[in-house]
């Protein structure tokens, strides 16, 4: 039975409003009553035969690009049929919403653009946020995303391009974590952009300004959350590509004051440990007995690092112990105590310089990936560089070398940005690999035997989180709930049943959400970060606030 909703829209207002048009689906009672008779084709569909229809449209397009802005139109016209069309081809249609095709489409977004989503704050208009936020087209919002639009992907500054990024991952929020697209807002913060090639653009559609920083920067952000704050009280809000430099220290300014968390550095780190512990479940070798190697030591490397060892301290193992085993390497080479130019986060995450003198490298020498990968023998390698084939064959030659299953996971987006090929790593390694990548990549075959390709994407652990947030009413966003989710897509690993498949396919996202929600609000609690409730509440809590695909009867308020 279809549930009821009680609007005032109608005719062509109606239709022009995405959350609530039906389209060919509306009843005949309800053209009439909605003032909708002749502006519509007789025939009355279901959702599922507009969902027919529009799966043969999208398979018309040869370019991903087209098949992204043809869904974004979708997207931008009727809502319901959009999540609707995503969660039945899940698998195939979420690189074309999300990685690897929506780092094309932040870079070419003043070129597609169609119509408006979401809010641009600019640096000019800060004068008047207030009225800015009440002009969202949301008003009940629970959650959103925000980026200033450096760091798009590996693809740099783009500007208020950037907002691909956040619709972007909202719409998984809603496909996969099933969050009601009504509750959700997407947003830019606009200060300016150091792109050349987009302040010569003419078609570029953001402020054309030298990017602002310093005090400058960060007293707007302020201004920007603290005003979001206000009027959403509540919603949790998920920092998105800031650059290294800005990233850690906002998440250190706000994470004690707002329940927000930046995907970047805690939801990779949270979908990697997890990744990581299944793998481990595989191989035999708990987490802690491993030795990690990171090529790339900015934000997101560091946050993976620092997730690791306190998965590694959980495991029982000390602080200093932990931090012996992961090995941090940045394009000056292998992070040192004592290295000029460290920033905060990175220093805890340096090798005493006895271990140079163990390995016999010379003092003014560079200790390189691959020396690290020869002396450490390491166990796990991950990249998150954005520097395509970094990990070359004798790197991974290396890998294999030193441990009888090594783990791979070259997760830089998108997969132009990969820092090796899956089947590459296949075949260098002969077949001995377990590899996960952070874009969709095929299963790979070697000598007659198929490997699967796991995807690392945050995907498999942000919209679990959220849902759980918002359905426990959570104040907080702790490093513990996100621990938790880790150990939980973990126990939902395939090869725990026999399974070659390390992390749950796509098409089961939404059952590993719901699982992830539960296990995060059942932490905020323990935690006192929400309200006491029993498991039993908060699965229901779950189950009310998890948003299914499907039309509602319409009932018109009298104007």
């Amino acid at each position: 039975m279809l549930k009821k909703l009680f609007i005032r829209q109608a005719g062509n207002t109606l239709l022009n409003t995405p959350l609530l048009n039906k389209g060919s689906a509306f009843s005949l009672e309800e053209r009439k009553s909605f003032n909708l008779t002749g502006l519509l084709p007789a025939n009355i569909e279901s959702i599922d035969e507009q969902a027919s229809r529009a799966y043969e449209q999208f398979s018309l397009f040869s370019s991903s690009m087209d098949k992204h802005i043809y869904l974004r139109n979708i997207q931008d016209t009727n809502e319901t049929l959009y999540y609707k069309l995503i969660n039945q081809h899940i698998e195939e249609m979420m690189p074309i919403i999300y990685t690897p095709t929506v780092g094309d489409a932040c870079q070419k977004f003043s070129q597609i653009y169609r119509r408006n989503r979401g809010l641009f704050l600019s640096y000019e208009d800060q004068g008047e946020l207030e009225e800015l936020l009440n002009n969202a087209p949301n008003t009940d919002v629970k959650v959103i995303v925000i980026t200033d639009g450096e760091r798009i992907l590996g693809l740099g500054d783009q500007g208020i391009g950037g907002m691909g990024i956040p619709i972007g991952k909202l719409a998984l929020y809603t496909a996969c974590g099933g969050i009601n697209p009504e509750h959700t807002l997407p947003i830019v913060l606009d200060v300016g952009t150091n792109n050349s090639a987009l302040l010569s653009d003419p078609m570029y559609m953001g402020w054309r300004h030298p990017r602002v920083s310093g005090e400058q920067y960060y007293d707007f952000v302020d201004n920007c959350l603290t005003a979001i704050r206000q009027r959403w009280p509540d919603a949790l809000i998920q920092f998105e590509d800031f650059a290294q430099t800005n990233a850690m220290p906002l998440l250190t300014r706000y994470q004690d004051k707002f329940c927000c968390f930046n995907d970047d550095i805690q939801g990779t780190a949270s979908v990697t440990v997890g990744t990581l512990l299944a793998a481990a479940n595989t191989t035999g070798k708990k987490l802690s007995a491993q030795r990690v190697v990171f090529a790339g030591a900015g934000s997101a490397g560091c946050g993976i690092a620092e997730a690791v060892v306190a998965q590694m301290m959980t495991e029982g193992i000390t602080e200093q112990q932990a931090r012996s085993q992961v090995f941090m390497v940045d394009r000056w080479g292998m992070l040192e105590q004592g290295m000029t130019g460290l920033l905060a986060f990175q220093k805890n995450l340096s090798q005493p310089v006895s271990v140079r003198k163990v390995w016999g490298i010379q003092a003014n020498n560079e200790i390189s990936l691959l020396d690290v990968i020869q002396h450490a023998k390491p166990d796990v390698l991950i990249g998150v560089t954005g520097v395509p084939g970094l990990f070359n064959q004798a790197v991974i030659e290396g890998m294999a070398l030193g441990c009888e299953q090594p783990v791979v996971m070259p997760l830089s987006n998108p997969t132009s940005r990969v820092e090796a090929k899956p089947s590459d790593i296949i075949m260098w390694t002969k077949g001995k690999a377990i590899v996960a990548t952070g874009s969709p990549f095929a299963d790979v075959v070697f000598e007659g035997k198929s490997y699967p390709i796991a995807q690392c994407n945050n995907s498999y652990i942000f919209p679990g989180v959220g849902l759980g947030v918002i359905s426990a009413n959570a104040k907080r966003i702790t490093n513990e709930m996100l621990q938790q989710a880790s150990i939980t897509l973990a126990s939902m690993s395939p090869m725990l049943k026999g399974s070659n498949s390390l992390l749950p396919p796509l098409s089961d996202i939404q059952a590993v959400s719901r699982k992830i929600a539960l296990e995060v609000a059942k932490k905020a609690v323990e935690q006192g970060k929400a309200s006491n409730r029993t498991e039993e509440r908060l699965q229901e809590r779950i189950d009310e606030e998890f948003w299914s695909a499907q039309y509602c009867e319409y009932r018109r308020i009298a104007s």
